[in-house]
Formats: C-alpha cells, structure tokens, sequence
C-alpha cells in the first residue's frame, strides 16, 4: 500500500484544492494527528467510512495504532473532527475571498460567503458527500480543533456578530439567526448539490439567496 504520508503536499494540493494548505509541506513527527485526519480523508472519500478501519489508517498514515488513540477515541470521533475541520477551513476561505472583493452591504457578504462554499461543494463532490448536512460543525465547534487551527484565526461566528454590531443592524438574536442560515444551507445545498432535490443547485440558488436576505432582515 502507498503511504500517504510520502506525499502530503500532493494529497493537499490534488484533493482539497487548499483547504487545507495550511498544514506544512513536511510533516514532523510531532504532526501525527494532521497525519491521520490527512490519511482519513484520503480513505473516507475513496472507500467510505464504514468500508475504513483504524488499521487502514494508521498504515496510510504512517503511525502505530495505538498513537490513533491519543488523538481520536475511535473512527467517528476522528469523522467529526475531520469535519468540523473541513467545514471550518471552508467558511474561512469564503471570508478571506469576500473580504478581497470589498463587498460593503452586510447581506450581500453574507451571501457572497454562502456562495463560496456552495461553488467549492460543487467542484468536489467527494467533500460535499463526507461533509454530508454538518457544515455546522466548523461554525459552532472549532473549539475541538485545539491543535489544528490557529488559535489567532477569527472563525464564521464571531465575524457574523461583529458585523451585526458594525453594520448597526437590529437582530434580536443573531445566533440563532447565523445558526439558521447555516442549517438552510448544509441541508437543502447538500439536498441540492448529490440529489438534484427540490432543484439543480443552480437553479435553487436564488430561493435559498432570497430566504437567506429574508433571515437577515
């Protein structure tokens, strides 16, 4: 079997296209756990979750079994990380990019966001299938990403309450209100993007838009 680990900066390049560019080129030792949600994703993507053991791995990823235990509980622990990791990476790409194009209105930033994602979900289907509907994840629960996230980086929910209060917009609970927009998306853009349902993800696009303005309001 060809170890991942050989060619980590091809496996970063080729499959996340950046996502997570993050990571360092050469990995050290003391990058085990990078390795392993490296590996995994590798795995999750090519052969599935439930067709993927720790075995499969711990030998792509060039580690002892029992180093997977010091980071991950078991396979779905190391899924929900990979996720929420993935999710996380992605809101903060689509803020760095909109945040270049001077986009002033608050609703059309947050549109512009939501786009980005959905237009990176669409070039990698492989992603959008292992993300499923829990893009969530990267927004309310980074906090599990302790050692692969940079602890300076301002994440999707702190940004969206900043700029409620910049904008000086009158939102009676903007948490719950970022949270909804978060869940209208991940569930009916995955419905959308794999299924075609209600509507080809172009084509739903200008419902989901319009709903989202709508939340804003």
């Amino acid at each position: 079997m060809k170890k991942f680990i050989n060619s980590p900066s091809n496996f970063v390049e080729e499959t996340m296209e950046g996502i997570l560019l993050a990571w360092p080129n050469q990995l050290k030792a003391v990058d085990k756990e990078k390795r392993i949600l490296e590996a995994s994703y590798t795995l999750f993507t090519t052969k599935g979750i439930n067709n993927t053991s720790i075995q499969d791995i711990v030998e792509n990823a060039g580690i002892a079994k029992g180093t997977f235990y010091l980071y991950f509980k078991d396979k779905y622990d190391l899924q929900e990380k990979l996720i929420t990791k993935l999710s996380h990476d992605l809101f903060n790409k689509a803020m760095l990019s909109v945040k270049e194009k001077n986009i002033s209105k608050f609703d059309d930033q947050i549109i512009a966001i939501i786009d980005y994602v959905i237009d990176s979900l669409v070039k990698k289907p492989e992603l959008t299938s292992l993300i499923s509907k829990d893009l969530s994840l990267g927004v309310y629960y980074s906090d599990k990403l302790t050692k692969i996230v940079d602890s300076d980086e301002i994440g999707l929910f702190e940004t969206f309450i900043a700029k409620v209060k910049e904008h000086n917009i009158k939102m009676e609970n903007p948490e719950v209100t970022l949270f909804m927009i978060i869940e209208l998306v991940s569930s009916t853009g995955f419905s959308s993007i794999i299924n075609k349902v209600p509507l080809p993800i172009d084509k739903f696009k200008p419902y989901l838009y319009d709903a989202i303005r709508k939340l804003l309001k």
